[in-house]
């Protein structure tokens, strides 16, 4: 349909819909006004009837007949039972053959002993199938209970269909006039419109578009705004079209391998250092984004990108080489990879740690020869001399070496994969009181109290390796004896948390500091590094704790601040089951 027809259509329709809402209206107001003006003068002629009604009933008959003659309205008289006393339709012998009429609305509103006494109804009558008007009124001589008046509604539908018809034949040569305007003011709007949407299609193809001239002020405020939105529109796609082409050799010098796919999983975006990664060459064609890693740990982490989840960074083994890939979502529903080889970093980190293995290897024998002959020393030279000093010395710093030695080789051999887990199921406060043992006299010198709280009975059980769990809890209550003032309390608490149990061993110590509090679990790293030292800390007790929980596939962190203690988290997962 064109425009035109449109435009005359819709003003034809708005006009007769103005019309039809203007006939509704004066039909609704009109009548309602007629109505009350006509109950109002039912009421005064109600209240005139009962002052004029005699005192003998007896006359009751005859006087509504005479009343309501003279008024011209239908005078009914009631008592309070319901009885008709007089209608000015009915003679005195019919009055007895009348239904009760305590239940009209009217009457019962009348007498109902609330508002003013009167009552008012509009219904159909039974006797004229006419739409009358009752008014009642409490009151009349001793005896009588309403006096009603009553008068047909026909004078109303006249009074009304007449000013309808009036608006109506208003309305509809108004309705013909302003579709002979509508139907040329169109064709006037209608004409730059259709130019100005062939310009629009011409910009949309890149053609130079031609606009068209109006002299409607709204048509042409539309075509300086089109061609305010050409301009802008041309020179932001020449800007897009820079930054495209800047982003594109961006992309295609870095060093690390860049991959894009849609929604679909479809490749669309690859640069060259992506292909040379993954063993493609520069005419290869690409498989599907789902198909194109064959490792499980590589393929789970596209799948969760394209599901819209955020993911940690995956290894990936491919031709001898290490390649990291890191991935994110896109907000059109695709994915986008990163790829980094990370082959020489990966040698540099197993070189370092073979390094840090062999290293403390070698040195064991020399500290054990060293240890042996201190207190050789010790036990021969004199107590309190100053041989004796020297000795102790050498003894107390050999063992020192001797547990730095023993927490690195244990670091090596978790991070090296040398070690792995055997989860069971693990009695906690059992592990966690025997564990405690060696550390009790130590505690109770200090007057430290040691408790274990465990949630409920489904918490008691943890899945971990034991031998794992006693050095974990080891390291963790030996730190916490040694940032625990006297009198103070360590608590190990274990329970139900989501994926796995959630262990806690917390102390009411000196607390750790919110700049060191992110970097405890680093090896080598104290936040009081010289009382760590003078208290004989090798700062690789929280590193090992790390490396331990993280070989059973949980997650641990710190809680801590400066008086207030410390408490360590961690979440083994359930058996069979890897967070």
């Amino acid at each position: 349909m064109k425009l035109v027809t449109r435009l005359f259509i819709t003003t034809s329709l708005l006009l007769a819909v103005a019309v039809g809402g203007l006939i509704v209206a004066a039909d609704r107001l009109l009548r309602r006004y007629l109505v009350e003006e006509i109950a109002h003068g039912l009421q005064r002629e109600a209240q005139l009837v009962a002052l004029l009604l005699p005192g003998d009933s007896l006359a009751w008959p005859d006087a509504a007949r005479a009343l309501g003659e003279r008024i011209g309205h239908r005078v009914t008289l009631i008592d309070s039972t319901g009885k008709v006393r007089g209608d000015t339709e009915f003679d005195r012998a019919s009055l007895a053959q009348l239904e009760n009429h305590r239940t009209r609305p009217e009457v019962r509103a009348a007498i109902g002993g609330r508002g003013d006494g009167i009552g008012r109804d509009e219904r159909l009558s039974a006797s004229t199938n006419e739409r009358r008007l009752y008014v009642a009124v409490r009151g009349g001589p001793p005896g009588l209970a309403v006096v009603r008046v009553s008068t047909t509604l026909a004078v109303v539908d006249a009074q009304v269909g007449g000013v309808e018809r009036a608006v109506a034949l208003a309305g509809l040569t108004a309705l013909l006039a302003t579709a002979l305007l509508a139907w040329l003011l169109s064709r006037e709007v209608a004409r730059p419109l259709v130019q100005l949407a062939g310009a629009a299609r011409a910009i949309a193809a890149g053609q130079p578009p031609a606009f068209p001239q109006s002299r409607a002020p709204e048509v042409a405020q539309h075509i300086l705004a089109l061609r305010a939105m050409h301009e802008e529109l041309d020179q932001r796609f020449t800007e897009l079209r820079r930054e495209r082409e800047e982003t594109a050799t961006l992309i295609e010098t870095m060093a690390d391998g860049v991959l894009a796919a849609d929604a679909r999983g479809t490749i669309v975006t690859l640069n060259t250092a992506a292909r040379r990664l993954l063993g493609y060459g520069p005419a290869d064609r690409l498989p599907p984004l789902a198909e194109l890693f064959h490792d499980k740990p590589a393929r789970e982490l596209v799948d969760a990108i394209l599901s819209g989840r955020e993911v940690e960074p995956v290894d990936l083994a491919l031709d001898n080489r290490a390649l990291l890939i890191a991935g994110r979502a896109l907000p059109n529903g695709g994915a986008l990879l990163v790829l980094r080889d990370v082959t020489d970093l990966r040698r540099l980190e197993t070189v370092r740690r073979d390094f840090v293995a062999n290293v403390s290897h070698e040195l064991k024998t020399p500290l054990t020869s060293i240890a042996g002959y201190a207190e050789t020393l010790t036990a021969e030279v004199g107590t309190g001399t100053q041989s004796e000093r020297f000795a102790q010395t050498i003894l107390s710093n050999a063992r020192r070496m001797q547990r730095l030695v023993d927490d690195l080789l244990d670091l090596s051999r978790i991070e090296s994969g040398g070690w792995q887990p055997t989860p069971e199921s693990v009695d906690i406060a059992t592990v966690a009181r025997e564990t405690w043992a060696p550390f009790a006299d130590r505690a109770c010198d200090r007057r430290i109290d040691f408790s274990v709280t465990v949630a409920s009975s489904d918490g008691a059980a943890l899945a971990a390796d034991a031998d794992a769990l006693r050095q974990i809890l080891t390291n963790l209550f030996d730190n916490a004896l040694r940032y625990t003032a006297p009198g103070g309390r360590i608590t190990v608490a274990a329970g139900p948390t989501a994926g796995g149990t959630l262990l806690t061993v917390s102390d009411n110590g000196s607390g750790i500091t919110g700049q060191h509090l992110p970097r405890v679990f680093e090896r080598f790293y104290r936040a009081d590094p010289a009382r760590c030292r003078d208290q004989g800390g090798t700062g690789l007790g929280l590193a090992i704790v790390k490396h331990l929980v993280e070989a059973h596939g949980g997650w641990v962190d710190a809680q801590s601040a400066p008086g207030q203690g410390t408490t360590i988290r961690m979440v083994f997962p359930r058996l069979g089951r890897s967070l």
